[in-house]
């Protein structure tokens, strides 16, 4: 299996995820190759078609590193018995490397390793990244996945000398999805909680901990033939963000360090089938610095058109 994106359209052409998979058993499979990370639920569905807004979640792209692929191998494997379903996801792969803490955003954060193509041939810190996640399903209640990622980020060993001290990151992702009955009503979501390792010399601009996440309430309105689409259907959608980058007080003066964001966005979509979607949202963002000083505002609208071709 394999994937090819234009992504800018009018930068590159890029692999995002080639795999060979080897089936022993449903629960005992074999992946290997460009894998794309089971952390939260929307590193590996992030297909536009799948969504009712134009943006991706701030928390997936800009506190995890969505899309999120490396070199790697590991086993995954679905059990069904029932209504129910268990699945689990665990791989080892290249990952990140010190741009973490030393980028352009002069802060803590995990999508700038994303720009170094050199971890789909060699691990920088050495040592692989540990990536695993476990789900349940209920087809009556829902989802839930509690996915897990981390491992050193720095080349701290180098031609049998130690360089540097050993620095780790861990993330932790809890994720859902349901579809209340009766209204169809469908919500689906994630929060990542991360713990960075960042050397004492740096500032306290440089967070440790950061966490953030958003929900999705899509509610059908109307699903019926429309103008020649059988299946057509149109709803109103709902997305709740938060990130906060840099969790924590300032040792000096005990105040809260800000460097975060939320916002709302709401909208509508039109679906004339299941694989293609018209959205018009609007979003109002606040973000506050890292002195939380007045929130710099944000609010617009945005059209946009998804399909599968």
């Amino acid at each position: 299996m394999s994937e090819i994106e234009f992504e800018p359209a009018e930068g590159e052409i890029a692999v995002e995820f080639a795999a060979l998979d080897i089936e022993f058993h449903p629960l005992l499979n074999l992946r290997g190759g460009m894998i794309v990370n089971p952390i939260g639920s929307f590193n590996q569905n992030h297909d536009g078609p799948k969504w009712e807004f134009t943006d991706r979640p701030i928390s997936a792209t800009q506190l995890l590193p969505a899309t999120w692929s490396n070199a790697g191998f590991g086993l995954y494997g679905k059990k069904y018995s029932g209504d129910w379903m268990f699945g689990y996801e665990a791989y080892l792969s290249s990952g990140f490397d010190g741009t973490v803490i030393n980028n352009e955003q002069n802060k803590t954060y995990l999508p700038a390793a994303k720009n170094n193509v050199e971890r789909f041939e060699e691990s920088n810190s050495g040592e692989p990244l540990y990536t695993g996640k476990i789900a349940f399903r209920n087809n009556k209640i829902g989802e839930i996945g509690l996915s897990y990622m981390g491992g050193a980020y720095n080349k701290y060993y180098d031609d049998g000398s130690d360089i540097d001290d050993r620095r780790t990151l861990s993330v932790f992702v809890v994720d859902f999805n349901t579809t209340l009955p009766t209204l169809n009503t469908f919500i689906t979501g994630e929060w990542a909680w991360i713990n960075v390792d960042v050397p004492e010399t740096y500032t306290q601009q440089y967070g440790n901990k950061q966490y953030g996440g958003f929900v999705d309430i899509v509610q059908p309105v109307l699903k019926k033939k429309i103008l020649g689409w059988d299946n057509a259907t149109l709803n109103l959608a709902c997305r709740l963000e938060y990130v906060d980058w840099n969790v924590g007080k300032f040792r000096e003066t005990g105040g809260k360090i800000g460097d975060e964001t939320w916002s709302v966005v709401g909208g509508f979509s039109f679906r004339p089938n299941a694989q293609t979607v018209l959205r018009l949202n609007y979003r109002h963002q606040r973000t506050k610095d890292l002195l939380k000083n007045p929130p710099v505002l944000l609010g617009g609208f945005s059209f946009g058109i998804s399909t599968y071709f």
